[in-house]
């Protein structure tokens, strides 16, 4: 995380994609301290549900791996709970 962006926490998002952005970039940045990926993880796993009713992973794909595997997991995981 570079130290002119505030925290993917600390933004007030308009939007569940912005959200989901903004958590994902934190995450992923080699930078970012571990406290801090771990207060951006449920805040993006949160989006997720709007993210699927608006068909955004029909369009775009996750080019990480390990964080296209927690979104296909937890987009599976809220499949089965609703079922």
């Amino acid at each position: 995380m570079s130290p002119s962006k505030p925290s993917a926490a600390a933004v007030p998002f308009r939007s569940p994609l912005e959200t989901f952005v903004a958590c994902a970039h934190e995450m992923l940045d080699p930078a970012t301290p571990e406290a801090a990926r771990r207060r951006a993880e449920p805040r993006l796993l949160s989006v997720l549900p709007a993210l699927q009713a608006l068909g955004v992973f029909e369009l775009f794909a996750i080019r990480d791996p390990a964080l296209q595997a927690l979104v296909r997991d937890e987009l599976e995981a809220f499949r089965q709970r609703r079922a």
